[in-house]
């Protein structure tokens, strides 16, 4: 990532984990505060150090072998060898859907799932710009960011569930009225309403820089930006009209494709538009040609 884009991350990635205690605080005071503050911690360190086992399994991924995917892992390998990375492991998500998303703290540590309904409807050209985005991530380092950012925000989204159940049976708020009165009460329920709101802005800002990036990365190492230009208008298509059944709306940006369908747009968008990230594809292949593997 650029040092303006790390700058920024790092303070939308601050302004998480304060929203996280901030929600802590809503739920249970001061102790709420300091427990939610420790968690913070704890989960950031846990999602540095498994980051890539929290994702694959919050998706249900398994690692497949190369005698189970021969072509999938040739691909992986072939384009791994031009972007000068390690070779990431290979996972695969039982969906209909088409869709794929990499994770690991580093390079080193990284892993590439795919679904078995991109192996479905993509030619090998689409499926190697798929995979070039993916490992343009890892080349970018992002992907740990990625994680953390799906780990806390699920965390925010388990919190206020939690206080919704609190609140509907009277437990919610009894310490904040004690404390500061009816005030307390409504700063909790305000807290409520509007911290989703809010991890989902901070959680799409850090997203949509990092897709745009990675398209670029991804062609490069490809060789052909159409290729994937062409995965992402059929990627779209396909998710609009076979969207993923199951998973944890805070993975959504993990994804090189909304996997929920979009549904929202603007402001709420995992994903910069479709269009946009194609039209710069299309411009990049105009401007350059002739390196890269090409499929």
């Amino acid at each position: 990532m650029s040092a303006g884009n790390t700058i920024k991350t790092v303070f939308l990635l601050t302004l998480l984990t304060v929203l996280f205690i901030l929600v802590g605080q809503a739920i249970g005071g001061r102790g709420g505060m300091l427990t939610a503050f420790v968690l913070a911690m704890v989960m950031n360190f846990t999602s540095y150090w498994f980051s890539d086992k929290i994702a694959l399994q919050m998706a249900g991924a398994r690692e497949v072998s190369e005698s189970e995917a021969p072509e999938l892992h040739r691909l992986v390998e072939e384009l791994s060898t031009y972007a000068r990375l390690p070779k990431p492991r290979v996972y695969l998500i039982e969906s209909d859907s088409p869709n794929a998303f990499a994770t690991g703290r580093d390079p080193q540590h990284a892993a590439v799932a795919v679904t078995t309904g991109i192996l479905r409807i993509l030619s090998m050209n689409e499926l190697a710009g798929v995979l070039s985005h993916e490992l343009g991530h890892v080349k970018n380092r992002d992907t740990l960011i990625a994680t953390v950012v799906a780990a806390i925000a699920g965390a925010i989204t388990m919190l206020v569930n939690m206080a919704q159940w609190a609140l509907m049976f009277g437990g919610f708020g009894r310490r904040d009225e004690e404390d500061n009165g009816a005030g307390g009460l409504v700063g909790g329920l305000l807290m409520i309403i509007l911290a989703p709101i809010a991890a989902t802005i901070i959680q799409l800002a850090i997203s949509r820089a990092r897709e745009f990036e990675a398209d670029a990365t991804g062609a490069r190492i490809a060789g052909d930006p159409n290729g994937l230009a062409d995965a992402l208008e059929k990627l779209d298509a396909a998710v609009r009209y076979r969207p993923m059944l199951s998973g944890n709306q805070a993975m959504a940006h993990l994804f090189i494709v909304n996997p929920f369908g979009g549904g929202l747009s603007g402001l709420f968008s995992t994903h910069p538009p479709i269009e946009e990230r194609v039209a710069r594809l299309r411009r990049m292949a105009m401007q350059s040609h002739g390196y890269g593997m090409g499929y």
